[in-house]
């Protein structure tokens, strides 16, 4: 699959180190499928819940067990202990126990899941691929204008190579439509949340090397 490589100055193809790359069939063209995509999205939103903490229940507190009142006369209810959930410092009744959320899945599965979310984006005319991410200034208005000219959509996900662009990092953190990840980030849950999905060159070429890896 053939691809052309435009430029962040204009969104115009870049002539000057090639306007088109080969993105390679078993990584881009593969067919997607949307119980694949489910089971990879649900295992992310799984395991990236924080674990619950567990509220001390009248068995938990520290207090006395000694009855402190009478059991008739004194004109009140009848109460055993100060541990009872309806005093100030007493258990919590029916809290909330402490559970860890953790999923497992083959790895297999979420390689395949990672190649069909890219696929989906490439067949679905949703992918971009820029030569660079370099910024002259680095500033917000600038990215803005640039931006203007090479048809995002109302989000897009950008992907570099192996380290951020930092100018363009500084530029786009004021940007709620754009956000920026590592090559090494790359998830299925981002890349199909987002309208379209950017990569540069460098983000092409270390994807291709972590799946032939």
């Amino acid at each position: 699959m053939k691809v052309k490589v435009q430029s962040l100055d204009a969104g115009q193809k870049n002539t000057g180190t090639g306007g088109d790359i080969e993105l390679k069939d078993e990584i881009f063209g593969v067919e997607p499928r949307a119980d694949i995509l489910h089971r990879v999205v649900t295992w992310q939103l799984i395991n990236r819940r924080a674990p619950a903490r567990a509220a001390r229940e009248r068995s938990d507190v520290a207090r006395t067990g000694k009855k402190f009142g009478r059991q008739k006369g004194g004109g009140t209810a009848r109460h055993g202990d100060r541990r009872a959930p309806i005093f100030i410092g007493g258990g919590k009744a029916h809290g909330p126990r402490a559970r860890v959320f953790v999923s497992s899945l083959n790895k297999k599965i979420r390689q395949l899941g990672l190649r069909m979310a890219l696929s989906s984006k490439a067949q679905s005319g949703q992918l971009i691929v820029l030569d660079n991410l370099d910024l002259k200034e680095g500033k917000t208005k600038e990215l803005r204008t640039k931006l203007s000219s090479l048809g995002f959509g109302k989000t897009a996900l950008v992907i570099d190579g192996d380290a951020l662009n930092v100018g363009f990092a500084r530029a786009s953190s004021n940007l709620g439509s754009i956000n920026l990840l590592p090559a090494i980030g790359a998830n299925v849950y981002d890349i199909m949340r987002h309208d379209t999905l950017v990569l540069t060159r460098a983000a092409v070429e270390t994807l291709e090397a972590r799946f032939n890896g």
